[in-house]
């Protein structure tokens, strides 16, 4: 059976990109980003390529080849997923692989198409396109089959997707691109503005994972922060608090929040009433942000619960729609 052809299900999110093949689960989790040298030879990817980030010499350029969700460089992303699918084992085999991809809901249909285009040119025998919060509804284990609502929200390294979803259908949703990057920029401008002092990426996202948070923690916590100092250009040191990175996160997570209010008011009452008996489900890397689910919870006055696997949700879900496409037919793009 190793020398068919496989069923694999990719979530090409804009942060990390997640391996899915069917009847193995999950294979490969890797950072959604490539590390190139001024002809073009691929140096690195994922992991090893970001941990390059902001130490390479000017003939290598880190790049990430995915921005708010959509292919930003169509050649890079195609080298890309080339990696990710011979890595993950999905080329090896008689036939090539069948590829479906989660994508945010609100992208354009030419966006759709790069995305399934780079797919085939990768190595792809078919591919196609799922929604991220249908796939992530389904991967959360969402009772998406039954006539009854149910609130998904994705949020991913690019956009933040909002739905609600009945008898295996979106009914309502809303994309913004707003998510886990604008935060990590909005601890850099932070920095920059009440301390002077310009950190990379890098350091901004350890920031927000140890410190990130969007309501009041039982015990504060400190983190001391190296960057170089905008005035006089050296090395400098400080120290932030878990309040101060609150703070600074304000503006992104009131920007999900507004999101999740304004899906909830175009939802029909029925599915609505159904919300508020089971509660919102949060997914995607943006979810692990410290007391997010508090914070929407006490802002809507509707329960909230994080995916037990929130990294994973798009992936998993992918994979299970696969194994029962003709299901899902209807949610399908290709």
């Amino acid at each position: 059976m190793g020398l068919l052809s496989k069923d694999v299900a990719i979530d090409l999110g804009t942060a990390n990109t997640v391996v899915y093949i069917k009847n193995k689960g999950i294979v490969l989790r890797e950072p959604t980003v490539i590390a190139i040298n001024t002809r073009g030879k691929i140096i690195s990817v994922g992991k090893d390529a970001k941990y390059m980030s902001g130490k390479t010499p000017f003939e290598i350029k880190v790049i990430r080849p995915l921005r708010d969700g959509v292919i930003a460089d169509f050649d890079v992303a195609e080298k890309m997923l080339d990696y990710f699918l011979s890595k993950a084992g999905a080329k090896r085999g008689i036939f090539r692989p069948r590829v479906l991809i989660g994508v945010p809901s609100g992208i354009t249909q030419v966006e759709k198409k790069a995305v399934i285009e780079a797919a085939i040119l990768a190595g792809a025998k078919q591919a196609l396109v799922i929604d991220e919060p249908m796939a992530a509804a389904v991967g959360t284990g969402l009772p998406i089959d039954e006539a009854r609502g149910s609130m998904i929200v994705d949020i991913g390294g690019g956009t933040t997707e909002v739905a609600v979803i009945s008898l295996r259908g979106i009914v309502v949703s809303k994309s913004i691109r707003i998510a886990g990057d604008e935060m990590t920029e909005s601890i850099i401008n932070y920095l920059r503005r009440n301390y002077s002092l310009l950190v990379g990426e890098s350091t901004a996202e350890q920031i927000k994972i140890k410190l990130g948070n969007a309501y009041p923690l039982q015990k504060e916590e400190k983190m001391e922060v190296r960057g170089r100092d905008l005035i006089d250009g050296l090395p400098k040191s400080i120290t932030v608090s878990s309040e101060e990175i609150r703070k600074a996160l304000q503006p992104v997570v009131q920007e999900i929040l507004n999101t999740v209010k304004s899906t909830l008011e175009i939802t029909p009452p029925e599915l609505a009433a159904d919300i508020i008996d089971r509660g919102i489900m949060l997914s995607g890397g943006g979810s692990l942000l410290k007391n997010l689910d508090k914070f929407i919870s006490q802002r809507t006055g509707i329960l909230v619960n994080v995916a037990d696997d929130p990294l994973s949700a798009v992936a998993l879900g992918a994979g299970k729609v696969l194994e029962q496409i003709n299901l899902f037919k209807d949610t399908l793009f290709s």
